[in-house]
């Protein structure tokens, strides 16, 4: 399990509150312990998916099935893989307008039989076409870049959690801790007028802490449809994506009050995590 706190590169922030991970249902017994005990965390934002909550409690051989007459909610789905004695905030980052604006780019034919995979449960192979014929394309600066598009709701999610003292400390984690979870650190760390030299420091550790099971992530990667590159950091990706943040939206306080996310609620954010 990795956990990033975010005051090493980061002298601005109050230590012992913001962490970003990989998938903590795979913590053993001892990181458990001090998730809870050590780090104090209160709260868990998990920002992945139904289909990747069913593929976790199948791993731990929870009788969850992929395929069902009546689908789990994304809740009943995460239930079997959350940390007793936490908190958990489950909020799908790439939700319906995420999904629904990634499935308008596909072929007529294309998009058919994913909906069709869909409805009848199959969760994985759908997600496999959009992976190959839309995902794959775009690379993940271009998915960053659409997540801040249609993401917004989700975006206001997190930001709700975040503006609330009460949920800290909180670990923020998708699978890789890189992506999804990187995007919503990035949004953070901007806010408080981080440097994007220092954001991409923190950012890029996660290439090696990965290492260890970068083999493992490439299978997954490739049963949905896309290259082993997206187990990779891009070093390109933090400078990118704030730079398109800053042409696109002009400012991340102006992104963030497109979301939803008030002054208030901004305001609140930096009083807590900065020294």
């Amino acid at each position: 399990m990795i956990v990033t706190p975010h005051n090493t590169f980061i002298r601005k922030l109050k230590s012992g509150l913001l962490f970003r991970s990989a998938r903590p249902d795979e913590a053993s017994t001892e990181d458990r312990r001090r998730l809870k005990d050590d780090y104090k965390i209160h709260t868990i934002i998990d920002l992945r998916t139904k289909s990747e909550h069913i593929v976790q409690a199948q791993k731990r051989s929870v009788p969850l099935a992929s395929a069902e007459p009546v689908a789990p909610s994304n809740n009943q789905a995460a239930e079997p893989v959350k940390i007793p004695g936490l908190n958990y905030s489950e909020i799908n980052f790439n939700g319906s307008s995420y999904s629904f604006a990634l499935i308008r780019q596909l072929r007529y034919w294309s998009a058919t039989k994913l909906i069709a995979l869909m409805a009848a449960g199959y969760r994985t192979q759908a997600i496999s076409i959009l992976g190959t014929e839309v995902m794959s394309e775009r690379g993940l600066i271009g998915l960053a870049f659409d997540s801040l598009a249609h993401c917004t709701s989700e975006v206001l999610a997190v930001f709700r959690v975040l503006a609330d003292e009460k949920n800290y400390p909180v670990v923020v984690h998708c699978t890789q801790g890189k992506d999804r979870t990187g995007l919503t650190i990035l949004l953070v760390l901007l806010l408080l007028h981080v440097e994007t030299e220092a954001i991409n420091s923190d950012y890029m550790r996660t290439q090696k802490e990965l290492v260890s099971e970068r083999e493992a992530r490439i299978v997954e990667i490739r049963s949905i449809g896309m290259p082993e590159s997206f187990a990779d950091c891009d070093p390109q990706w933090v400078e990118s994506v704030s730079a398109h943040i800053g042409e696109k939206y002009g400012s991340i306080e102006d992104y963030l009050l497109r979301c939803g996310v008030t002054k208030d609620m901004q305001q609140t954010v930096r009083r807590i995590l900065l020294e």
